[in-house]
């Protein structure tokens, strides 16, 4: 009997060293797997920081991983990294210059810009500005992301944004494109846009030469008095800036330089088309105000009958009002000199006519909706410009190809038709793609439904929600009431 519990307790101890595991053999391989325990992290992360200078290439790694490789305790990471700092600070820098834009734990990203601030890392400026230039879900205001923090931190106040500045000048190298357009966002984002003009008119054409963004801003900023929002506004310059759009580009300098220098600062890049072409066809409009345009277009729309799309895939919760009053702060001069022009070109009986004929086709084909441009012709007329989507997916669907993108720059509207059926009053309205495309685009926008065989529903939209249901056309030489 006691034999045996001699024996019994001369187990335990071996249990027990089996169940704390084997002792580390290789710590830079024990601290690289993510199967381990905390606690073999923190020994094997322990006995690298111990060993003798210099330190072994294997360790280095291992320990910089720690500033991406997920599933180590916070404290541990911090504690890694700045040892790094000390024993190989290049290899700290060039690690998180990579990973620190692509951070999307908010925890982790936070206390790494806190690392960063604390030790001083300047040379890390680019890439706290690429990672700010990200959205940040749940929209936490620019001033509160820990990237701000963290350059006023080491900065000082105002060098948050005159960084950003630095940074979008400074990136020319062509695999800098990512950077350049999420600094030329967060520009806007800080909200100097008066100022954000300003700069861009101060370079130099020489100082642009070798930016590839730079030269066609600053070319806009001089002869428009306006700068691009987003990405596809700044391709939108560039398109135009091209010699073969010159005569467009001098016709649009002209009329903008017609208007004031306060309405001049607020215009859009899809404003210039449409200015170009007042001057053309309703000169006197660019002398209007913008109350005198909204008085003109609310008589034109206010007994019409008007019709809207009950199924337009928004998010819950959300909605958009298609009438004129509810939009009627946030419609720019810009926003009623277009409707201006639309309600114009559609009183022509051939742009009628044709966007009936093209509607009757689209009706027949249950393979895509039909699109395109209106714009000016040679002449100077109103012209309606067709093209085939870039792929056909259903009938409630149309795919933009780039040949009417390419026309859509010096185009008035891009429009495309909700034509299903006759009586389509229903599905009047842009939907949630719809109202997507135009925040990407930023284009002026036209939507055209049948509500009947002879009668059309037209919607005019852009980006931030704007929509406006300009009423109804009738098929020309149609008897049929329609409005």
């Amino acid at each position: 009997m006691h034999s045996r519990l001699l024996i019994v307790f001369a187990l335990v101890p071996l249990v027990f060293l089996v169940g704390c595991g084997s002792p580390i053999t290789d710590p830079a391989a024990s601290l690289r797997d993510p199967g381990r325990s905390g606690s073999v992290h923190r020994e094997a992360l322990r006995m690298l920081m111990e060993q003798p200078d210099p330190p072994r290439p294997d360790g280095i790694d291992a320990v910089q991983g720690l500033a991406y490789r997920p599933g180590y305790e916070q404290g541990m990471r911090l504690e890694g990294l700045a040892w790094l700092a000390q024993v190989d600070r290049e290899t700290l820098l060039t690690t998180l210059r990579r990973r620190l834009p692509r951070v999307s734990d908010h925890a982790w990203l936070r206390a790494l810009c806190e690392f960063v601030a604390e030790h001083n890392l300047v040379e890390l400026d680019e890439a706290l500005v690429s990672s700010w230039g990200r959205p940040w879900s749940g929209n936490l205001p620019d001033e509160q992301r820990p990237e701000y923090l963290a350059l006023l931190q080491m900065h000082g106040v105002g060098a948050p944004e005159r960084i950003v500045w630095e940074t979008f000048l400074s990136a020319t190298r062509p695999s800098q494109n990512g950077i350049r357009f999420r600094c030329w966002d967060l520009l806007h984002r800080l909200g100097g846009r008066n100022r954000l003009i300003e700069l861009v008119s101060a370079e130099t054409e020489s100082d642009s030469d070798g930016h590839p963004l730079l030269k066609p801003l600053h070319a806009a900023a001089i002869s428009f008095g306006t700068v691009p929002w987003n990405r596809e506004e700044v391709l939108w310059i560039h398109k135009l800036a091209d010699p073969s759009r010159a005569d467009f580009w001098e016709s649009a300098e002209a009329a903008t330089a017609a208007i004031s220098p306060e309405r001049r600062g607020a215009l859009e890049i899809r404003d210039l088309p449409i200015v170009a072409a007042a001057a053309t066809h309703r000169p006197e409009l660019l002398a209007a105000s913008s109350g005198q345009l909204y008085t003109q277009i609310h008589r034109r729309t206010a007994n019409q009958r008007h019709f809207r799309e009950q199924d337009p895939g928004f998010l819950p919760g959300k909605d958009l009002d298609h009438r004129l009053s509810s939009h009627r702060d946030q419609l720019t001069w810009g926003d009623l000199l277009a409707i201006s022009m639309a309600l114009e070109a559609l009183d022509a009986p051939q742009i009628r006519a044709h966007v009936f004929h093209f509607a009757d086709r689209d009706l027949m084909d249950e393979t895509t909706e039909y699109g395109g441009i209106i714009d000016l012709d040679e002449a100077g007329r109103f012209n309606v410009r067709e093209f085939p989507p870039r792929i056909r997916v259903h009938d409630r669907r149309f795919e933009a190809p780039q040949q009417m993108f390419d026309a859509g720059y010096t185009g008035l509207f891009h429009f495309h038709n909700h034509v299903e059926k006759h009586r389509n009053g229903a599905h009047a309205g842009p939907g949630a793609g719809d109202m997507a495309y135009a925040d990407n685009t930023r284009a002026n926008c036209l939507l055209f439904t049948f509500v009947d065989e002879n009668t059309m529903n037209v919607d005019y939209y852009r980006h931030d929600g704007v929509l406006v249901d300009l009423g109804v056309i009738l098929r020309p030489m149609t008897t049929q009431r329609g409005g």
